[in-house]
């Protein structure tokens, strides 16, 4: 199979193959190229390839496109993903989730995606939970249990495989049999990092594996930092659980709020340097939730049923006005009081405590023998005793 260059083309090219033509150009540029986006959406994705082939002398071409031309073989690169049950999705495919259009001059030209579940039908009701590689225990503990939350709540959770925050959430809502959607920075035929080979291998299994680079392609730093807006335009909130000062989830997070999606930071103590990322985008704006209820209100599209409120415990002093829990407060819980006793401790005058205990009284909140009174017990209806 002959590489691009020269002016005779290889057997695969067809002006008209959008999926093969984009597969290519997956290999000839980098994530967030927006010349290159610019280039294929004024030509469409066949025409600036023979355009670029056939003036890749010219000064105006990039520099950068052109020293790939040799290593272009998108059929070879369609039937590596193939053989990992996977496949190449482009705009205007079923598969394509519409939340990327949103990244304008930064939309992928195409995403590899490896798993059961397409990524438009993973994505159409999903948050993002993001954070630190070096995760404390109450960052995994916060993020199980959001993740868990979510999934039971019917959302797919998106993350981005790595160590930390990220691993946290796929393992929860593998745990609860859910849809979570890893975005890496590398080709979709291996997985980085290596220690959670066999967790993303799960996720792959029942969920969705995708990337903008093609098979084969190893990770960088700027692949990781332009995989962070994929992220953000995925998912309908991105929510961070812990993050340093500078971290890349606080690049998701700054992607997510330029796309107008909602952003919310998971508070932590203040001595945490793990958390001082979330306490920054906290002042920026960001939502503040500390649980899984909260993320789904932030996530939750207007018409949506809303998530459910907690379901709180009844207190005994529930109803009260506050002459009277004055009075209650002031009744002791074991040793009976004279009416004077609980006035003095209440600041209220006699009239007003006869009928606060009266009133306390028909609730069966306090009872009393000989003049004296004390707090029912709960579940008891007998006198102090």
């Amino acid at each position: 199979m002959s590489a691009l260059t020269g002016a005779r083309f290889p057997r695969w090219y067809d002006p008209l193959d959008d999926r093969v033509c984009r597969a290519a150009w997956s290999r000839l540029i980098e994530p967030g190229d927006v010349q290159a986006w610019e280039f294929v959406d004024e030509h469409g994705a066949g025409p600036a390839l023979r355009c670029l082939v056939e003036h890749q002398a010219h000064p105006l071409v990039p520099q950068r496109w052109r020293v790939r031309l040799e290593v272009v073989e998108p059929v070879r690169d369609l039937s590596v993903v193939a053989r990992f049950g996977g496949t190449f999705v482009v705009p205007g495919d079923a598969e394509w989730p519409r939340g990327l259009d949103d990244l304008g001059v930064t939309r992928p030209v195409g995403l590899w995606a490896r798993g059961p579940v397409g990524p438009a039908s993973a994505t159409a009701r999903s948050v993002a939970v993001v954070g630190a590689r070096t995760a404390t225990p109450y960052g995994t503990e916060l993020t199980s249990s959001i993740a868990l939350g979510c999934t039971d709540a019917g959302f797919a959770v998106v993350s981005g495989g790595a160590y930390g925050i990220d691993a946290a959430a796929h393992r929860a809502v593998l745990a609860g049999q859910g849809v979570t959607v890893a975005v890496l920075a590398n080709g979709v035929d291996r997985f980085y990092p290596s220690g959670n080979d066999v967790l993303l291998r799960a996720v792959a299994e029942s969920g969705c594996v995708i990337s903008e680079v093609p098979p084969g392609s190893s990770p960088t730093r700027y692949r990781f930092l332009q995989r962070n807006r994929i992220i953000a335009a995925l998912a309908r909130a991105t929510v961070v659980v812990e993050a340093a000062w500078r971290s890349g989830a606080q690049s998701t997070a700054n992607h997510a709020l330029g796309l107008g999606r909602p952003v919310g930071a998971c508070p932590g103590p203040v001595t945490s340097a793990l958390s001082a990322g979330c306490h920054r985008l906290l002042r920026q704006g960001a939502v503040c939730v500390c649980d899984a209820g909260e993320v789904i209100e932030l996530a939750t599209c207007l018409g949506e049923a809303p998530a459910a409120e907690p379901v709180l415990t009844p207190q005994p002093h529930d109803g009260l006005d506050a002459r009277q829990l004055r009075v209650y407060e002031s009744v002791p819980v074991r040793t009976p009081a004279s009416l004077d006793s609980i006035g003095r401790t209440a600041g209220l005058d006699a009239p007003s405590v006869r009928a606060a205990v009266a009133a306390l009284v028909t609730r069966g909140l306090v009872t009393g023998a000989e003049g004296r009174w004390v707090r029912t017990r709960p579940g008891s209806s007998d006198g102090p005793g």
